[in-house]
């Protein structure tokens, strides 16, 4: 019997665990073809940022997967170097608190990466779902900008 996982939304046999489940999946084919593996860091942060209750409880798991989600949907190539900048800002004392959360988390959820099993496919449905959920925390985009634009003149210093 489905039910709706309370993050997402998603309709799934176990609800919450159900859901958890898929994603799991989702890193299991990662190691299992490699083709798959250049996409784990923003599917983690997608998948966050639609269950931050559990996986952005600290103000600074929140920024991490708030900014990876926004490095990548806004600049792909230097997602990996910006991602570092952030995380070398994040570590030590914590230089932010977590935002009021958004109402909803996206309309699209982890079942439609799931499904989609040819790289090329996989590669446009993770992109919906990503600019999905980042649309849905677009109250939140000044934040993210900002918290990028202090990680990287952190770094310059």
């Amino acid at each position: 019997m489905s039910q709706a996982c309370p993050s997402c939304g998603l309709a799934v046999a176990g609800g919450t665990e159900g859901c958890h489940r898929l994603f799991e999946s989702i890193g299991l084919r990662e190691y299992e073809d490699m083709r798959f593996a250049r996409y784990h860091r923003i599917v983690v942060d997608v998948y966050a940022m639609q269950h931050p209750d559990r996986y952005g409880r600290s103000a600074k798991s929140f920024a991490a997967h708030l900014t990876g989600l926004c490095t990548w949907l806004e600049n792909e190539a230097g997602a990996q170097s910006v991602n570092a900048s952030v995380q070398r800002w994040l570590s030590g004392p914590s230089p932010v608190a977590r935002p009021p959360l958004p109402p909803s988390y996206g309309a699209l959820t982890i079942r439609e990466l799931v499904e989609a099993e040819d790289l090329v496919r996989y590669g446009e449905v993770l992109s919906r779902w990503a600019r999905a959920t980042w649309d849905a925390y677009a109250s939140l985009h000044a934040t993210a900008h900002a918290w990028i634009a202090t990680s990287l003149a952190q770094g310059s210093r």
